[in-house]
């Protein structure tokens, strides 16, 4: 697990770890425990909204169809 002491919200070094609130995004070795100054910092991380590019957004082509230099026309 990784760990990270600067709250995502203030910027802030957090040193009193043993009272501090965390959270803990994603599972096994790859997990990042996240520790904030306050509560209330802590839930405005988890308020903030996630976005999925490719999920959200379904009438929009996300792919670029102009040619870009270099390419060879098609035809």
């Amino acid at each position: 697990m990784r760990i990270s002491t600067t709250d995502p919200i203030s910027g802030s070094d957090v040193r009193d770890l043993a009272h501090a609130p965390f959270v803990i995004e994603g599972a096994g070795e790859s997990a990042l425990k996240i520790y904030f100054e306050s509560e209330d910092n802590r839930r405005a991380y988890l308020d903030v909204e996630l976005e999925h590019p490719g999920q959200d957004v379904t009438s929009v082509n996300l792919g670029n169809p102009a040619p870009m230099g270099g390419d060879k026309p098609k035809g």
